[in-house]
């Protein structure tokens, strides 16, 4: 979704094409070590995401080390997102009450993540500690089949992108609690905050950019990046984002490297602290 029109552009303004080859499997973590491997020339690069910073924490046999195997160029797109519940399943309206209903009958709701080792899956955990609740996980095979699943009520909530559910919210289909952001989203406006409804700083925020395999020459680091924000700066480009909830501020490759290494940090105590590990 973010990828295809960054490598449009990045094609038209380096004159190479970018080709998107899709490795999925193992959270990630098989398309990862394989970019891990590639030449350090630029040629080959990574799109990279939230959890493949905490990977290796949860797959010991991952194959790759994050911070020794790759070098920051830009970030694409933050998105954040949204407690949603389906009100036919679970009819509360804050998410002080979901709360309640969770300690009244705790491991009876079943909240959906779209896989084991998935940020919806730390999510949870995370969720569960900062509200002293116990919910019933159920993982999916992908963020898809699990929001279909809510819509029909075979799971009464979830954390969804709020790009992905915001027509349902405003339909009436879904009910979202809260968006896990510090600031209300333009898509959900009437929709608080987790810290507004109670949840002092809970932010569940996946954010998507490009990555080098490490030892790739400073020059060649800077020309992608370049590329990279001039995508960004498109009217086009924008225009989608908006619709897809997501942000990105302009930024150094310093910048988004910083912001990755305090990410990493941060999601690898939260699945340490859920003690999650997968094979």
């Amino acid at each position: 979704m973010f990828a295809r029109p960054i490598a449009a552009h990045v094609t038209s303004r380096l004159g190479e094409t970018m080709v998107i080859d899709n490795r999925s499997g193992a959270g990630g973590t098989i398309g990862t070590a394989v970019a891990a491997r590639a030449p350090a020339d630029g040629y080959t690069v990574l799109v990279g995401d939230t959890g493949l910073t905490y990977a290796p924490t949860i797959y010991p046999k991952a194959g790759f080390d994050f911070d020794r195997d790759f070098a920051p160029i830009s970030a694409f797109a933050r998105v954040p997102y949204a407690l949603v519940i389906n009100p036919a399943r679970l009819d509360v309206a804050t998410l002080a009450a979901f709360v309640a209903a969770a300690k009244k009958e705790p491991g009876a709701i079943p909240i959906g993540s779209a896989g084991l080792g998935t940020v919806t899956h730390l999510a949870i955990g995370l969720f569960e500690g900062r509200a002293g609740v116990q919910l019933n996980h159920v993982p999916y095979r992908g963020g898809a089949p699990m929001l279909q699943d809510l819509l029909a009520g075979q799971i009464a909530a979830a954390f969804v992108l709020v790009s992905a559910v915001a027509s349902y919210v405003k339909s009436g289909k879904l009910r979202a609690l809260a968006v896990a952001n510090r600031r209300r989203e333009p898509l959900l406006p009437d929709v608080p905050t987790a810290h507004e409804a109670g949840l002092a700083d809970f932010r569940i925020t996946t954010w998507f950019g490009l990555f080098a395999p490490a030892r790739t020459p400073g020059a060649v680091l800077d020309r992608l990046h370049g590329a990279v924000q001039e995508a960004l700066a498109n009217e086009d480009v924008k225009r989608l984002w908006q619709e897809q909830g997501a942000k990105v501020e302009p930024e150094s490759r310093a910048d988004f490297a910083r912001f990755v290494t305090q990410d990493t940090e941060r999601w690898r105590r939260i699945a340490k602290a859920a003690n999650v590990q997968l094979d």
